[in-house]
């Protein structure tokens, strides 16, 4: 009996405060209760500095702390070329300087692991000291094989997209589009580093820079022949007053016939490449089956004399 009572005088309890927060909930201005709700309460600088991510707030630093410390003894002529390499890489947002950061950071990580890595194979103190040099070295030319490559690798991406380029501006402009107006219409139809650097100069015409000039940054920004070799064209061209259709029915035909020459010739060097890992790997195995029997039955026939 006791129980039920306690049990019916919870309940009545629990009834009366919900419908007394709910008769001051509704005396609230709703306005007032949602801007509480998404009220933010003013953060830190401390805070604000954790929100950002560990590199950032750790390797970052030492990067350009390192760059400014390598800049001084740097020579003025390696650093416009790293500008220059980091232009056809495309990595333009880098600068020159975070870039030497990175390369002397790079150093001091390959000679830290370098000699861990020694001492704890070999275990000796000669090889290690040796191993502090190497990685020093490896570790500071690492980014530069690393920039290298990337920027080979968009030349390489820009001379194989080259061809079809042309022949959207060639169909563009024979359809009656200025050349400039073609430039833009294909780089809305093609994606890709080519598409990327044309419609940059396109971009920079708009804001005053003549066509030659424009097309004289993409020859900057990627060390590719055939590309010289078509911006030359155009220029001269625009030059000469020659008409602009002619000028790209020629130079993608051309473009086209160089792409399938470069077909050709890597299909001829496919068996030299295929024969390298054949003797390399089935030659050994095969004479190994062929040859490890007789071998077995030659050294029994020695044994028993």
């Amino acid at each position: 009996m006791e129980a039920g009572l306690a049990i019916a005088a919870l309940a009545a309890l629990s009834i009366f405060l919900i419908a007394l927060s709910r008769v001051v909930a509704s005396g609230l201005d709703p306005v007032q209760v949602r801007l509480q709700q998404i009220a933010v309460r003013p953060r830190t600088l401390e805070e604000l500095e954790l929100q950002r991510p560990l590199s950032e707030r750790t390797i970052k630093p030492i990067i350009q702390l390192l760059a400014r410390l390598v800049g001084r003894f740097y020579p003025a002529n390696t650093v416009r070329a790293i500008g220059v390499n980091l232009k056809r890489a495309g990595m333009e947002t880098t600068s020159v300087e975070f870039f030497l950061g990175v390369k002397a950071f790079a150093a001091i990580v390959g000679a830290v692991g370098g000699a861990a890595l020694v001492n704890a194979v070999t275990m000796d103190a000669m090889q290690t000291l040796v191993a502090i040099p190497v990685g020093l070295f490896l570790g500071f030319k690492a980014p530069d094989f690393y920039l290298s490559n990337k920027a080979q690798k968009r030349a390489s991406e820009v001379l194989d997209t080259l061809p079809d380029a042309l022949d959207l501006l060639t169909i563009a402009v024979e359809a009656g589009l200025g050349f400039d107006a073609a430039i833009v219409k294909m780089t809305e139809k093609m994606k890709g580093s080519l598409a990327e650097e044309f419609k940059r100069a396109a971009s920079e015409q708009r804001v005053g820079k003549s066509r030659q000039e424009s097309l004289r940054g993409i020859v900057e920004r990627v060390e590719q022949k055939e590309l010289q070799n078509f911006i030359a064209a155009i220029i001269q061209a625009d030059q000469l007053g020659v008409s602009m259709s002619k000028v790209l029915r020629i130079q993608s035909e051309q473009l086209r016939m160089e792409r399938r020459q470069r077909a050709e010739e890597r299909a001829a060097k496919a068996p030299v490449m295929i024969m390298l890992p054949t003797i390399g790997c089935i030659f050994p195995a095969l004479f190994v089956v062929i040859l490890g029997p007789a071998a077995l039955s030659a050294m029994s026939s020695c044994g028993s004399f």
